[in-house]
């Protein structure tokens, strides 16, 4: 609030009822510029307390947004987990899963796994923390028997792939969802019924998942 722009009302307040009315033969012109200049330096002490407490106000706004922005960024840095992983069917050679009794995919060439929520001998990734995670697979194979995969969590599918025998030549697909996982909670592929998939060193066939965020 600008006090100055509001000095001739200030003034006209300040000054006793009857001073200065037109007609008292004794009003001291000086006594009443001296009255003025008081008022004048009252009006400006206020403005510097009130232009001082907006200063102190802004700066304790910006200490405050300060301090937030160093939690964000250690939270970011330090304190959030890093959890990812990546891998493909085969890790030598070629390969061909399925049909077969035991459908679970179990990624061998495991590119990265951070965090180590992902177990090679199983195929299954375990949620080190609760929280918001991302999934991608692809599956590829050949005409002569359906191609696909599902992904799994504790145990129930929620998406998939899938091409059954075609006159072509071969088939591939992918997918990708986001889940929410409870520490704890675990994630697979495994084949559909009598499907088949393939693999080789090109990482036709593969799982990648990660952590986007806590919850």
């Amino acid at each position: 609030m600008e006090f100055r722009a509001l000095l001739p009302l200030t003034l006209l307040l300040f000054v006793e009822p009857g001073f200065g009315q037109r007609g008292d033969a004794d009003i001291d012109g000086v006594e009443l510029i001296k009255f003025l200049n008081e008022k004048l330096k009252l009006v400006e002490r206020l403005q510097n307390a009130v232009d001082a407490l907006e200063v102190t106000g802004l700066k304790s706004r910006l200490i405050s947004t300060e301090e937030e922005i160093d939690k964000l960024k250690q939270n970011s840095a330090i304190g959030a987990p890093r959890i990812a992983f990546s891998a493909s069917l085969a890790n030598f050679g070629e390969i061909y899963k399925g049909p077969c009794t035991d459908k679970v995919l179990i990624y061998k060439r495991v590119f990265s796994n951070t965090g180590d929520g992902y177990d090679q001998s199983t195929g299954i990734f375990t949620a080190p923390v609760g929280g918001l995670y991302f999934f991608s697979f692809s599956t590829y194979g050949y005409n002569t028997h359906a191609m696909g995969a599902l992904l799994m969590k504790n145990g129930v599918s929620q998406i998939s792939t899938y091409d059954g025998p075609t006159s072509d030549g071969s088939d591939s697909s992918s997918n990708a969802v986001a889940l929410q996982l409870a520490a704890g909670d675990v994630v697979h592929m495994q084949l559909w019924d009598n499907g088949r998939v393939y693999d080789n060193l090109n990482g036709h066939t593969t799982f990648s998942g990660f952590l986007v965020f806590p919850v």
